[in-house]
């Protein structure tokens, strides 16, 4: 599950919508939408995103909230670390092949630290 497919859940949860009744009033499947709760489609478009956002009639911080975790929610991600330092290369590669084995104490450690910067 990505960070925007968590809050897509939580939103028809908290609003006790149907996946189907939501993705008929999007314009789309309900299979894409599932597909985006679980993760196993890429980022939403912007477009999608304002119409998630009119479709729960989010406050503009809800929005910004949303559009954040559209953009942290790519389940395939590419780092270029050409450039950068020795270590940084190291901790791109051992993080891309290691991070499924990584417990959820270990991920919330990695994202503290990044969120502190």
């Amino acid at each position: 599950m990505t960070p925007f497919g968590e809050r897509l859940r939580e939103l028809r949860g908290a609003k006790k919508r149907q996946l189907k009744d939501m993705a008929k009033a999007l314009k789309v499947s309900p299979a894409y939408l599932s597909a985006l709760e679980h993760g196993h489609r890429g980022k939403p478009s912007p477009g999608l995103v304002q119409q998630v956002a009119a479709y729960f009639n989010l406050a503009w911080d809800q929005v910004d909230e949303l559009k954040h975790l559209a953009e942290l929610s790519d389940p395939k991600v590419t780092l270029d670390t050409g450039g950068l330092t020795p270590a940084a290369t190291e901790l791109a590669n051992r993080l891309a092949r290691d991070m499924a084995a990584l417990d959820d104490v270990t991920v919330a450690h990695f994202l503290d630290i990044l969120r502190r910067r």
